[in-house]
Parts: structure tokens; C-alpha cells; sequence
């Protein structure tokens, strides 16, 4: 029997570096543009005729820890490189066994954003890291 994925267990790597275990994935979508034609003589409807794809940034979440320095080193390691890579967003099941994944070519980050540190507080510290592609990429 197939288990189902939790989404709760993913982790993250880009080319291989692994960005370890994040708490919350925002983003996993595509939209495209509809171009409406009004075809002279066809008044029964309006060809709707798909047009770009858009790609929302994903943005992940998680409560700092042990890996918290080693992402925002990465990305520090990275400024001003224009070189692209490649992502895998990976839902495990309640074994650590992978039920399936997700692949984004040309990610960036655009943003990371550590934690708010407050004494007087009492939640927990999070980070966040926002990463920009250009689609998803097909099964090989």
C-alpha cells in the first residue's frame, strides 16, 4: 500500500546541498495568462488561447536550529554569483521514505530572514528563505 505524504516531513536541497528540514512550503503552483480571441463569424464563444506560465516564489519556514547557520552562509556564499540551480522540494512519509518530490530550475534566493530575537517574548525563533525559479522540471 502507497503511504501518503505528510506535510509535516519535507526537506530541501539545491544541487545537492542540503538545506535541510523546513516546517512550512508556500508557493508549489503555476498560473498562466489566458489570451481571449473573438473569432469574427463564431459568436457562440471566445477561444481562450493559454498564454505564459507565472511562477510564484516559494517561500519556506521553519524554527531555527543546527542547520540555521549553514543556509544563511549559503546564501551569503552565493551574492552576487548570477549562476541558477536547481531545487528538489521532497515530501517523505511517517518512515523518512520519499513519496515524492519536486524538482524548480533557475532558483535563486531572493530573501532570507532570520530570526526576531526578543527576551520579553516567548515564541519561538523562526527563519524564512524565499526562493525565486523559472518552472518546474519534467520526470527524467
Amino acid at each position: 500500500m502507497t503511504e501518503h505524504g505528510l506535510g509535516l516531513r519535507f526537506t530541501v536541497a539545491i544541487d545537492g546541498f542540503d538545506l535541510g528540514n523546513w516546517s512550512k512550503c508556500e508557493g508549489l503552483n503555476v498560473e498562466y495568462d489566458i489570451h481571449e480571441y473573438k473569432e469574427g463569424g463564431q459568436n457562440g464563444f471566445v477561444h481562450r488561447l493559454p498564454g505564459r506560465a507565472k511562477y510564484q516564489n516559494i517561500k519556506l519556514t521553519r524554527p531555527i536550529d543546527d542547520s540555521s547557520t549553514i543556509v544563511a552562509g549559503w546564501v551569503a556564499s552565493i551574492q552576487g554569483v548570477a549562476a541558477r540551480m536547481t531545487a528538489r522540494v521532497a515530501v517523505l512519509d511517517s518512515a523518512g521514505e520519499l513519496v515524492t518530490f519536486w524538482n524548480l530550475i533557475d532558483v535563486y534566493p531572493v530573501k532570507w530572514s532570520g530570526p526576531s530575537l526578543d527576551v520579553t517574548s516567548s515564541t519561538v525563533a523562526m527563519e524564512s528563505l524565499e526562493l525565486a525559479h523559472n518552472g518546474f522540471l519534467g520526470p527524467r
